[in-house]
């Protein structure tokens, strides 16, 4: 019996460190966002989001920065994937951002930006116009 419980104590400690590490966690988002620039940048939205482990999250989207920018757009059907995470409290903070963006009445936007080890793929249509290059943050809070 003692032989038997050693080796479930064996299997156990094996397979526990294997399972304790979170197999990575796919999360996408759908949002919205508003904004304008002439120099300074600003932007602000909302969005849902939905991991593959059933976590989702409704959040507050907040973009700010600057460069040689101008314009004033929206993003109605935004899209953004999530890599690197092994929950959804991961998605939360401040991702940097570069961007070259130029558009008129009907534009498209697509930009990466990462905070740590997590990265963020955001794709999205939209109205308005802009033209520039900027650098800033985009701020996820619930």
């Amino acid at each position: 019996m003692r032989r038997w419980i050693a080796r479930m104590a064996l299997v156990a400690l094996a397979i526990g460190p294997a399972t304790s590490f979170a197999a990575n966690v796919s999360c996408s988002m759908t949002f919205q966002m508003k904004g304008w620039s002439a120099f300074y940048k600003t932007a602000s939205g909302t969005g849902s989001v939905r991991c593959t482990n059933g976590q989702t999250a409704t959040v507050k989207l907040e973009a700010k920065g600057g460069g040689l920018t101008f314009g004033k757009s929206s993003i109605e059907n935004g899209n953004g994937e999530f890599s690197g995470v092994a929950s959804i409290n991961e998605i939360f903070g401040s991702y940097v951002e570069a961007e070259a963006h130029a558009g008129a009445v009907k534009s498209s936007k697509a930009s990466v930006m990462t905070k740590g080890e997590v990265s963020l793929a955001l794709s999205g249509t939209g109205r308005g116009w802009d033209l520039g290059v900027a650098f800033g943050k985009l701020t996820i809070s619930r």
